[in-house]
């Protein structure tokens, strides 16, 4: 169920892979994203089954409705009835509140300060990185007390398997020059994760970057690889401590 997993503290997070789920076919099997097609009642199952592996009810596991861009909520308990709103990043200082992001070659990133029991977790995508969701997610996690924020950076497609148009990668490069990547072929590429890298650094977030590309191992969902896909996610508890 989980390719990383760990505690700091009272903060437990992890990135969730493809086992353990009841999805099927394209989904096989712990997809977690309720947008791609796969059948509702069985992400929710998926979904039920990481809450009771981090520890939470299932109402608590909060999921957002991402749209690739760089607004950040604040959550302080379950969502209401009409459901999450368009985000790519959480941040919350109420204990046991279980953050997610999906990602399916996205770059996942979790941030915590244990210390003053702040957690978030972000969406950060090619528009999410040239938007700095990473500073909007920072200064919201200083406004509720954060001084001390540490980052887990999750698997995503690497900068080799990611090939875009020259002046994509040249935008990209503008906002953060260690963005700029060539692909297995010699072509141009964009390494989203060392730009997010780069921006968590320059805010002065100490980083973790868990190794892995999400288009090279088929223990994670992949949209670049395989089309029709399911979501895998990074998950972090605002532990009790």
């Amino acid at each position: 169920m989980f390719y990383w997993r760990a505690h700091t503290g009272p903060v437990q997070w992890g990135f969730t892979d493809r086992e353990g789920g009841v999805s099927a076919g394209a989904f096989d099997s712990l997809n977690l994203g309720g947008h791609v097609g796969d059948d509702s009642a069985a992400v929710e199952e998926n979904r039920a089954r990481v809450a009771e592996s981090v520890g939470v009810q299932r109402d608590q596991l909060l999921f957002m409705q991402q749209c690739h861009g760089n607004k950040v909520v604040l959550v302080d308990g379950p969502w209401d009835p009409a459901g999450p709103p368009p985000a790519d990043g959480m941040v919350t200082a109420t204990p046991g509140l279980a953050l997610a992001v999906l990602v399916a070659d996205c770059t996942p990133v979790l941030l915590a300060d244990p210390a003053a029991g702040v957690v978030g977790a972000l969406h950060a995508g090619r528009p999410g990185m040239m938007s700095r969701i990473v500073e909007t997610a920072v200064r919201q996690m200083h406004d509720l007390g954060a001084r001390d924020i540490s980052a887990v950076v999750g698997p995503s497609v690497c900068g080799r398997c990611y090939e875009v148009p020259p002046e994509m990668r040249a935008a990209a490069a503008e906002v953060n020059p260690e963005s700029s990547a060539r692909s297995w072929i010699g072509t141009p590429a964009i390494d989203v994760a060392s730009g997010v890298v780069a921006q968590l650094v320059a805010n002065d977030v100490a980083v973790q970057w868990v190794p892995g590309c999400a288009r090279e191992d088929e223990r994670l969902f992949s949209y670049r690889r395989d089309g029709r896909t399911g979501r895998f996610a990074g998950v972090v508890v605002a532990g009790v401590a």
